[in-house]
């Protein structure tokens, strides 16, 4: 505790600044998740303070972030489609999963694997977090220029026929269930067909118009018809927004220019009196828990999320350790990233029992709160209290907030969260990877099918089929240079290592000497096992020189057993030279040692191989040994 207030000082003045800073962002973001303003503001306030006292990284800032709501977004609306539209009905299932979410990153700290996050490769990255960018820019086109497709009569009009067989479908679904649905007798169906009014049938013709302008895809195909309703009031406002929120950091970054524009733009329009949209009235008072989460969970309804928890959890990990890192750089400090990962994980789940969207550590917000003097982790906390009295005692005030405006923040959000070092590296990067006359890069690759699957079609499958692709084309490099570097040579071909030197020349056409350089793994086994056939029948032993293969896995493993089976049923006898510690283990855990070779075919050196077979083979010492 003493610790805890070490910097007081610093510590309020980071804090209340990156608060006033989240500000802007919380309620950007919760707008444009699908659940409001104070979606996006709860989760600020309870991400922010619960991550820095449980977290690892005591300068870090967390909330929501660009692309925890992307991914989030794409949840809300799914959820929300299934349930007919109704927000109301289908926020438990959508605030469960962000509750899982955090506890699978709970459960990712606890099991010690922050450290490995390192290892998901940064073309799958890079190409992620410019598809959010891209998403979140085209997405924010729609409320920059006044248009909501639920408001487009003549766009709901064209749905209304779907409308009505949707609604019939789920009267049929309904009566299935209730045993009530048989051929003979539709006078049930026909009586609640007739019950439906010509305002159910608008509103589901609503839900469909909005699902079928969302996202990317959605609204490109719209996009037409937006630029034949513009309203002019509001596109006018999202570019002042945006033009003050670059200009102004040209004069000063000492005061937010998100901050400096939503204040400006939101005041001239409320002054004024302009006839603007506002944007959801954020609920006065204290945050109060969904307890429908816990009393009416429903596995079934869940089951389906699962995976997609997890990616949010995984990406959140992601985040938060990246800016981790920026923390350590400009502080000098190592932060913990298990402990981090907890700290998030209690973060987003408290967040998501109050209503709030999940995020993440935040770079833009860490680095103010240090650069204003925040270091410990007081500041992180300080920061989501600032956020909640400002929610207790302006929360009418910033319900008037022009719509716009917050699309104008987050089409600056956008440009900034693209990966430009990775776009710019494009051309530069080694052609590796051959399609028939033409060469291309095996990372661009990757990062281009992330980057456009993402934007097009599904962030979750997309990270997957990313990372699946550049495993895959791991491998094969390393598949590839492990075969390269291995080839089986008698000693008169092969470019013999220094200590093969002096080796007997008697014995050069009868052993054959076989350089393992690298690991053996799935991805080499192939060009391994050939080398049964590459021995010529007058070879009488091999030896394996193994003091280079740090790893062997199950499938090297069984490969290398398979080679062994080969050659002893040739009568040739194999000798292993520098066995390392983890192939040893691997070896002798499936009896290849010593059912296949035996502990005297096994050493430490390939001198005392050498003398062994001079022994065992009677050579005579030549003139040149003498």
């Amino acid at each position: 505790m003493k610790n805890l207030f070490s910097n007081f000082k610093g510590d309020l003045f980071g804090g209340v600044t990156a608060g006033i800073v989240a500000l802007p962002l919380a309620l950007a973001f919760g707008v444009s998740s699908g659940l409001g303003p104070s979606a996006g503001l709860y989760g600020a306030i309870f991400i922010s303070f619960f991550a820095a006292l449980f977290g690892g990284t005591n300068t870090q800032i967390s909330g929501p972030t660009a692309p925890m709501t992307a991914v989030s977004m794409v949840v809300i609306a799914g959820i929300i489609a299934i349930n007919d539209g109704d927000i109301n009905k289908a926020l438990p299932v959508i605030l469960t999963v962000f509750l899982l979410a955090g506890l699978m990153q709970v459960g990712l700290g606890l099991l010690g694997l922050g450290k490995y996050i390192k290892y998901i490769p940064y073309p799958v990255v890079s190409g992620f977090m410019t598809a959010i960018g891209v998403i979140i820019l085209v997405t924010q086109i729609f409320p920059a220029v006044g248009y909501y497709p639920k408001e487009d009569i003549a766009l709901v009009a064209e749905f209304k026929p779907e409308a009505e067989e949707l609604i019939l479908e789920n009267i049929l679904r309904d009566e299935a269930g209730e045993g009530i649905l048989v051929l003979e007798d539709f006078e049930e169906t026909i009586k609640r067909a007739g019950e439906t009014s010509q305002q159910e049938i608008l509103e589901e013709a609503k839900t469909l118009a909005a699902k079928e302008a969302s996202g990317v895809v959605g609204t490109i195909k719209v996009l037409p018809r937006a630029l034949e309703n513009i309203n002019w009031l509001e596109l006018i406002l999202a570019l002042a927004t945006i033009i003050i929120i670059y200009g102004f950091k040209r004069i000063t970054t000492t005061i937010p220019s998100t901050l400096v524009a939503l204040l400006i733009v939101s005041g001239v329009a409320y002054g004024f009196g302009f006839a603007y949209r506002p944007i959801e009235k954020i609920p006065e008072g204290l945050p109060i828990p969904n307890m429908e989460i816990f009393t009416g969970f429903d596995f079934s309804s869940l089951s389906p999320y699962i995976f997609t928890a997890l990616t949010l959890a995984l990406l959140g990990a992601i985040d938060s350790l990246l800016t981790s890192v920026v923390a350590d750089n400009m502080t000098k400090t190592k932060h913990k990233p298990n402990k981090e990962l907890v700290g998030q994980g209690i973060g987003n789940s408290v967040a998501a029992i109050f209503g709030g969207i999940p995020g993440a550590g935040a770079t833009i917000r860490t680095v103010v709160n240090i650069n204003a003097g925040g270091k410990t982790r007081l500041s992180g906390m300080l920061a989501g209290i600032m956020l909640l009295i400002i929610l207790l005692a302006l929360g009418p005030i910033a319900s008037q907030i022009p719509a716009a405006v917050l699309a104008g923040i987050l089409v600056t959000v956008g440009i900034g969260v693209m990966d430009y070092k990775g776009l710019k590296a494009i051309p530069s990067l080694p052609r590796d990877l051959k399609v028939g006359p033409i060469k291309l890069s095996s990372e661009v690759i990757v990062m281009l099918i992330v980057l456009v699957l993402s934007s097009v079609w599904n962030l979750v499958y997309a990270v997957g089929i990313g990372l699946v692709i550049a495993s895959l084309m791991f491998m094969k490099k390393m598949g590839d240079l492990t075969a390269e570097r291995s080839d089986v040579k008698s000693l008169l071909l092969e470019k013999s290592w220094a200590d093969e030197a002096k080796f007997p020349k008697s014995l050069q056409e009868e052993v054959f000497i076989k350089h393992i350089k690298g690991p053996l793994f799935f991805g080499s086994t192939s060009d391994f096992q050939q080398l049964a056939k590459q021995i010529p029948p007058s070879a009488k032993s091999v030896i394996i020189r193994m003091d280079r293969m740090q790893y062997i896995d199950q499938s090297g493993l069984y490969a290398l057993e398979d080679v062994l089976v080969d050659l002893e049923s040739q009568g040739i006898s194999v000798l292993l030279v520098d066995v390392l510690n983890q192939p040893r283990y691997m070896m002798e855990r499936i009896d290849i040692i010593p059912d296949l070779v035996s502990k005297e075919h096994i050493f430490d050196t390939f001198d005392e191989c050498v003398a062994w077979l001079k022994e065992t083979m009677d050579v005579q010492p030549s003139p040149v040994e003498v």
